[in-house]
């Protein structure tokens, strides 16, 4: 059966602080890690108000003690925002407080803005991701490879690449390296980057066949009008940000797809294009045909609902719906 995950960026919400959010994330582990989901990742972003999950491996730390067993991890870390052995040593370190928990996704896009990432890297000289890759795993290897060697030493902390591209898809291909694609946010090419890794998967000491995780917003509830309405603030952040608003998780609104102009309703409908809203039945149809059509290994769900309990009753409808489909 197909794997849940989960995506969080820790948005902190109107009317809420960032401790609040923290909280609320460490909450949503829990309850997850009771309902069988396979993983929980963290998302790096910078210089955005309404996001908190800047220092991602800090947030890492917190989720891995507030919760057993599910594993945790990077959803993911912007490689060219950091120094390959800074990274190797974070999460080398994060392995030996959580072993055998840490996931290391991998992105190359800088999460943020341009003077955001001047900030990040100072005057280092921007570099090639694949080399970046490489030198991070040696480091996580500790195989003799660099001049200098990442503390703990040697570390089997599984990496993956993130992409929204047919970039992405080549590179975790030639690599022999696990595929998350980022369709939550950007899914034109889904499809075409799937095949694309699949055709050319190249088998690795790291994994012996293609495997694959979609990333799917998905708000669940009793009905179709109540997902709806949670699903509201999550709409409205990610439109507030393509049109250049940046600001806290907006509170639920009535009716809100349905106020916009029809140039607002098509750019959301655009970046919001693999969503999955409703009660049990559209949820349970909706994961079926995602699943008909990606055939993925395991979803990765990103939910931002501005009430801490709708949200963890959407995560337990969504993980009640995928089991019906057997």
């Amino acid at each position: 059966m197909t794997a849940l995950s989960v995506l969080d960026l820790v948005m902190i919400g109107e009317g809420k602080t960032f401790a609040d959010a923290i909280e609320e994330s460490r909450q949503l582990a829990r309850h997850v890690e009771q309902h069988g989901y396979s993983r929980y990742w963290i998302a790096e972003h910078h210089d955005m108000p309404g996001i908190g999950s800047a220092a991602t491996s800090l947030v890492i730390n917190e989720i891995a003690n507030a919760t057993r067993h599910i594993r945790v991890g990077a959803g993911g870390i912007m490689l060219p925002n950091h120094a390959p052995l800074v990274v190797a040593e974070q999460f080398g370190t994060l392995d030996t407080l959580h072993p055998g928990r840490i996931d290391l996704g991998l992105g190359r896009a800088p999460g943020t803005s341009g003077p955001t990432v001047r900030a990040l890297r100072g005057a280092a000289p921007e570099r090639d991701f694949a080399q970046n890759i490489a030198e991070l795993r040696d480091y996580l290897a500790d195989n003799g490879k660099r001049q200098v060697r990442g503390v703990p030493g040697n570390h089997d902390v599984p990496v993956w690449i993130l992409g929204s591209s047919l970039f992405g898809a080549d590179l975790a291909a030639r690599l022999g390296l696990p595929y998350a694609f980022a369709s939550h946010f950007a899914p034109r090419y889904l499809l075409q980057a799937l095949a694309h890794y699949r055709a050319n998967f190249q088998p690795s000491a790291q994994l012996a066949r293609p495997y694959v995780m979609v990333g799917v917003n998905l708000f669940a509830a009793a009905s179709d009008a109540e997902a709806d309405y949670h699903a509201s603030s999550h709409r409205k952040w990610m439109l507030d940000l393509h049109v250049g608003r940046f600001g806290l998780l907006p509170k639920p609104q009535e009716g809100y797809v349905e106020g916009l102009p029809a140039h607002e309703r098509a750019v959301l409908e655009q970046v919001m294009a693999c969503t999955i809203a409703g009660g049990p039945e559209r949820v349970r149809e909706g994961l079926r045909s995602l699943i008909g059509q990606t055939h993925a290994d395991e979803l990765m769900i990103d939910c931002r609902i501005h009430d801490p309990l709708a949200r963890m009753r959407s995560h337990t409808y969504a993980a009640q719906a995928l089991e019906s489909l057997g």
